[in-house]
């Protein structure tokens, strides 16, 4: 379990992280989503030791990370894959770590199978390519057995068979009990992988809720209803106190309602229907719904360029010089 209570950090006049408080729970994923320059990358660094907080208090299993007697057999973490010294391998890079920390090189040989690194573990890391690189810190993180894994982007670089694999990872490290806290900006992967978050904007803390919850209320859930008797259902809604609005290809749209009951109160009256649907946004919509007025770097798009001028056709200057002659 992680425990971060009034967790605060300043540079100078700027505040990164602002009073944080949550609790980020073993048996399942919990993903860390929050604009660029939310403060995700200084929580995760405090978590483990690597920046002081101005205030406040983060715990692992209770304690401080510089407290603990085995960091990597309570907590493993990758946040930067590059972190790897280039002229080892991957598995005297592992064995390093293993050895600093008490644990047997039998694991080296352990989680370089389970990364699928054991055909080149004998390679030089500097010779790896993202994905790969990615793996190996993935195989750091799960080398001490920890009960808390800590990954910030961890799918840069893979392939979807990769980003398949991890996320399967993932998901049986939090099976059997174990605490995952994820970082990630694919938001199409976090709403498959994660079932909590954790967001934050600005340094403060937006949302700490399941990801269904998340997206019910920070999105607009709505059933669709297309019908060749647009103006009787149309009758029957406003009948019924209920009124939908006219989607631009005819269908109605109508708010926090319930398909099945929609249908049984068309179906009462006759009324034949060609679509029935529940619709609700994805966690994008509700994520950029929610931190729209925490984000710090605005892009704007270019405004189109009316097309280039034609070359004007080349002038004549042996005709001209005569004519001016």
């Amino acid at each position: 379990m992680i425990e971060i209570e009034g967790l605060t950090k300043r540079y100078g006049e700027k505040v990164a992280v602002k009073n944080l408080t949550f609790t980020v729970r073993p048996g399942l994923v919990t993903g860390f989503l929050g604009p660029n320059g939310a403060g995700k990358s200084t929580t995760m660094r405090m978590i483990l030791g690597l920046d002081r907080p101005t205030g406040g208090d983060v715990r692992i299993d209770g304690a401080p990370y510089d407290r603990l007697r085995d960091p990597l057999k309570h907590i493993g973490a990758l946040l930067d894959a590059k972190a790897v010294h280039g002229g080892r391998s991957a598995r005297n890079h592992l064995l390093c770590l293993a050895q600093s920390n008490g644990i047997p090189a039998s694991r080296v040989h352990e989680v370089l199978d389970t990364v699928g690194l054991t055909a080149v573990a004998r390679k030089k890391a500097k010779n790896f390519s993202l994905g790969m690189g990615q793996r190996l810190g993935i195989a750091g993180a799960l080398l001490g057995d920890p009960r808390i894994l800590m990954f910030d982007e961890p799918v840069n670089g893979l392939d979807p068979e990769g980003i398949h694999w991890i996320r399967t990872l993932m998901q049986n490290l939090a099976a059997e009990g174990r605490t995952v806290f994820v970082s990630s900006h694919l938001m199409s992967e976090m709403a498959v992988t994660a079932e909590h978050l954790v967001v934050i904007g600005q340094g403060r803390l937006l949302a700490d809720t399941s990801m269904a919850d998340f997206i019910r209320r920070n999105s607009r859930s709505y059933v669709r209803m297309r019908t060749p008797q647009h103006e009787h259902l149309l009758d029957l809604l406003h009948t019924e106190g209920i009124t939908p609005v006219a989607a631009d290809d005819g269908a109605l749209e109508v708010d926090d309602a319930r398909p099945e009951h929609l249908g049984e109160l068309a179906a009462r009256h006759g009324i034949v229907l060609h679509e029935l649907s529940p619709k609700q946004a994805s966690l994008e919509e509700a994520f950029m719904r929610l931190t729209a007025e925490s984000v710090e770097y605005h892009a704007h798009a270019r405004p189109a360029q009316p097309p280039p001028r034609p070359p004007e056709p080349a002038r004549q200057w042996g005709a001209d010089w005569k004519k001016g002659s």
